[in-house]
């Protein structure tokens, strides 16, 4: 198999990571290499045929394999990367501590075949945030890192992306809002990173981030505002907007998006809507039965 097949194959298993055929194609290639992953496929695909009682015995033999190589298919990755889930062998996301090194890392393992989701976590240092205020009186949060190298990331293969609990504030929004090079991504985690109204609205506008169904803003400071921002994410099917005070008007908006019906998880605390915005939730027809039945419990 030629270098250029290898490579659409590896863009279709990307694609669709559950082509059992395309797998079994690609660990024939694996053989050839000599990469005893390709022994891998065989069983991990072979268990899910297999019936309970020989089931255990395939498993066994899978264990012995993965423990036997696991290590040396690791230590492809970079320094100071973390393989978080697999698949035959294979990162498929990975975890990446900040550091100025960080970067270098992200563009190498980000080359690897198979990684589609990424984890930037701080780097172990508490963050403090110079918290101000604007003339509306609204948080402004000035954080110490500075997140402009998100913006030449080459994020292009990413379809999971969790910058949870990053410092990023407002500035490291707008530095990912101008991103060329963001792929399909379709969960995008940005928990407690106090990205504020003006900054979620700056990601909402770019267009790259059209695909997301999985958005995370717990703790960003975001207002009503911040929820009309969120007409611009017109795929979401789960949305968790918690400890944000968006209160009635942010409901109004939220009940206004073009994603609404479509909600199958929206996570938000009463106190964050107010009374009023308890109650329009509840009675909502634009929400599914399901969500609106949870608002009536509340």
């Amino acid at each position: 198999m030629r270098r250029m097949e290898v490579a659409v194959l590896e863009q279709t298993l990307r694609d669709h990571p559950r082509d059992l055929a395309s797998w079994r194609a690609y660990g024939d290639w694996l053989r050839e290499q000599g990469d005893v992953r390709h022994e891998l496929i065989r069983l991990e695909q072979q268990r899910e045929r297999t019936g309970p009682y020989r089931r255990q015995a395939v498993q066994a033999e899978i264990d012995a394999l993965v423990q036997e190589h696991q290590k040396s298919w690791d230590a492809a990755l970079p320094p100071g990367v973390t393989a978080l889930t697999r698949r035959y062998g294979f990162a498929t996301r990975v975890a990446v501590e900040w550091s100025d090194d960080a970067p270098a890392s992200i563009e190498r393992v980000l080359r690897e075949p198979f990684v589609t989701g990424l984890l930037i976590e701080p780097d172990g240092e508490d963050e403090d945030y110079d918290e101000d205020y604007d003339e509306d009186g609204r948080p402004v949060f000035r954080p110490s890192m500075s997140a402009g190298a998100l913006a030449v990331l080459d994020l292009g293969r990413l379809v999971e992306l969790d910058l949870s609990y990053l410092p990023l504030g407002e500035p490291g929004a707008l530095s990912l809002a101008v991103s060329t090079t963001i792929g399909r991504i379709e969960t995008l985690d940005l928990r407690y990173c106090h990205i504020g109204d003006i900054g979620l609205g700056a990601l909402a506008a770019a267009g790259h981030f059209a695909d997301v169904r999985r958005l995370r803003l717990q703790f960003n400071a975001l207002t009503a505002e911040g929820v009309r921002a969120l007409h611009g994410f017109k795929r979401l099917t789960d949305l968790d907007l918690r400890y944000n005070s968006i209160g009635e008007e942010g409901v109004d908006a939220l009940l206004a998006a073009p994603f609404v019906g479509g909600l199958s998880r929206l996570l938000l605390y009463a106190a964050d809507v107010s009374k009023a915005g308890v109650q329009k939730l509840a009675q909502a027809p634009q929400l599914p039965p399901a969500l609106r039945s949870y608002w009536r419990s509340v």
